[in-house]
């Protein structure tokens, strides 16, 4: 390459506007509506303010936040990245303006209990709302993300005197949250925590140490409040011995007010792959004395208190993977449609690359799997309403027994195909998107921890085969396939013929798969760990489809024709192209467990 050949390159200027992110307001509206079912919820669970126009006007104000204010700081916040001083870690001062304009606004309060300041909205108003701070910065918005999650575990477990100190400044926002899990010696194996907990009076003494902690200091809130696992000194062996606490940043006075430092600092921050301007903290407890926590929820329930947070964060980790891809895809159809480059099919002069077939096989992938993705997403959080707050118990155990199936798929499948969908938004730039001046690389970047934090994919798809399958003989993830096939019958004259037959196909063997590993594990102990990952990834498609099928036949009474009929054709290159690969995850399963471990652990 000469000279001039890398001057060229270099002037290659992209235009700003292809870095704006602009929430997609028609998708989002129809998947609360038609796909989750807006009234049939807001009856089910006796809502009357959970209705289209409070939805529209909640979600057109969201996207002013996220669009004019939050998007212009993901940029800086990727260069910029975090600084540890003596007086603790600092962000962006960018952030500060965009998070307080979020708390202005009291959008960390939508679906929380009005006793506590929450607007008592369903859980589903918040997903677009908590898509659109992801896509606008995601490093960003971790941090209302695990305060919600917080907050979640607070309600739960909580006693009366924590939840009324606590609560109302963290879903204001003035004071945010975090979990502390992961320690240097463990990861997934809680089991072997070494941090202690040691009674001291009302409260206790906290002692270890904790890494990979999200937020875990900052100084963009008032407080910072820490859900912290630990272990008492009598307690039994493994995850029975594992105890919850709240450890705040700063312990309040008689008032209710942060006043003094607690003992717990961070002590050094990653430098990471991406989501550069979120500090990710290891924690530091007792150095000095001991931290002072407060025991939430029972002695020794530890875990099963952190589960309803991060069940909670599984799902808003899928959600995030919807939000990259969205941002992804938004940039690189903006690229597509300015970049001029060779003569496209049936154009006799050059033009934008959008015209060229491959490019629009890549638009269409991106397309079809993030509107499949979003639709999963926010029906699992319809579910989630309904396991909480619908009127019939019966109900409510039928969406729970749903929900528990479904969030391992959203959390591992979601996040996997993002990183397929960010990693196309370069391909379609070309050198360009290899270049971090033009953005697409930070998607990418950003959306790589996301198959790793709050479980790994491998552990999702454990949780899947082992918990909801293998624990329960099937009949949760059954009971999905027959609600997929009862949507197929109604909703059959949708798709053609063609289309219908590779739905039901794919059920067909989905249904399969799921038998193979009821009865291949009683004989290999090897078998649900060898498979699962390809039997999530079946479902995911399969699951995908069933939303694109529902999607394409509820959209034919939209009002906006051009929204349908682009619809229509997103869910049928769908089935077309992105369902059949749920065959070929079935065909690799079903080989077993034979070549995936025959090769010795000593011959690697």
């Amino acid at each position: 390459m000469n000279l001039s050949d890398i001057s060229s390159i270099s002037n290659v200027k992209v235009n700003n506007s292809m870095n704006e992110y602009k929430a997609p307001l028609d998708d989002m509206n129809f998947v609360v509506n038609q796909l989750i079912g807006l009234p049939e919820l807001a009856n089910a669970i006796d809502c009357e303010d959970a209705n289209n126009e409070i939805l529209e006007a909640i979600l057109t104000e969201a996207n002013k936040l996220t669009s004019d204010v939050w998007s212009n700081t993901n940029t800086i916040g990727d260069r910029k990245g975090v600084q540890l001083s003596k007086d603790g870690v600092k962000v962006p001062s960018e952030f500060h303006k965009a998070y307080w304009e979020y708390v202005k606004g009291d959008w960390g309060s939508i679906y929380f209990e009005p006793e506590m300041g929450g607007q008592g909205l369903p859980f589903s108003f918040a997903m677009p709302i908590s898509e659109m701070l992801q896509a606008s910065n995601m490093a960003l918005g971790l941090c209302p993300m695990l305060t919600a999650g917080a907050i979640e575990t607070l309600q739960s477990h909580a006693s009366n005197e924590l939840k009324a100190k606590y609560l109302p400044k963290m879903i204001k926002g003035t004071w945010s949250g975090t979990m502390n899990l992961t320690e240097p010696h463990c990861g997934t194996d809680l089991s072997v925590i070494k941090t202690t907990a040691t009674p001291d009076g009302k409260h206790y003494r906290i002692e270890g140490q904790k890494i990979y902690i999200t937020w875990g200091d900052h100084d963009m809130t008032e407080n910072v409040v820490h859900l912290v696992l630990a272990k008492l000194p009598d307690a039994p062996a493994g995850i029975k011995g594992i105890s919850l606490f709240l450890v705040p940043k700063f312990l309040l006075d008689e008032q209710g007010n942060p006043e003094k430092h607690n003992d717990i600092y961070a002590i050094s921050t990653e430098h990471k792959l991406g989501i550069h301007g979120s500090p990710t903290c290891v924690m530091s407890y007792g150095e000095n004395g001991g931290a002072i926590g407060y025991l939430v929820g029972e002695p020794h329930q530890g875990l099963k208190a952190m589960f309803t947070m991060m069940n909670n964060e599984r799902l808003m980790v899928g959600l995030q993977g919807v939000a990259l891809a969205d941002r992804a895809y938004q940039q690189a159809v903006g690229f597509a449609l300015q970049r001029i480059q060779g003569s496209a099919p049936g154009h006799r002069q050059k033009s934008a690359i959008i015209h060229h077939p491959d490019v629009r096989r890549m638009l269409m992938t991106m397309r079809s799997i993030t509107e499949a993705s979003r639709a999963l997403t926010y029906v699992a959080a319809g579910i989630t309403d309904m396991s909480h707050g619908n009127k019939d118990p019966q109900q409510r155990d039928l969406a729970a027994r749903r929900v528990s199936v479904i969030i391992p798929i959203v959390k591992g499948w979601v996040t996997e195909l993002a990183q397929e969908v960010t990693s196309l938004g370069i391909q379609i730039h070309g050198g360009m998107g290899f270049v971090e001046e033009t953005g697409a690389a930070q998607y990418y970047r950003d959306a790589r921890i996301l198959t790793i934090y709050e479980g790994t994919t491998g552990i999702q798809a454990l949780d899947l085969a082992n918990r909801k399958i293998l624990l329960d003989c099937g009949a949760g993830i059954n009971d999905l396939l027959v609600q997929i096939r009862v949507d197929l019958d109604q909703y059959s004259d949708a798709l053609t013929s063609t289309r219908q037959m590779a739905i039901d196909n794919s059920i067909s063997g989905l249904e399969q798969s799921v038998q193979f590993l009821l009865d291949g594990a009683r004989h290999d102990i090897m078998l649900s760990g060898a498979i699962s990952y390809d039997l999530l990834m079946q479902a995911g498609y399969v699951f995908g489809g069933w939303q694109m099928l529902r999607s394409a036949s509820l959209v034919s009474g939209h009002e906006n024709k051009q929204f349908s009929a682009n619809k229509l054709t997103t869910a049928a290159y769908y089935m077309d192209h992105i369902l059949p690969r749920a065959e070929a995850h079935r065909l690799s399963l079903i080989q077993g467990s034979g070549s995936v471990m025959g090769i010795e652990a000593e011959q690697f």
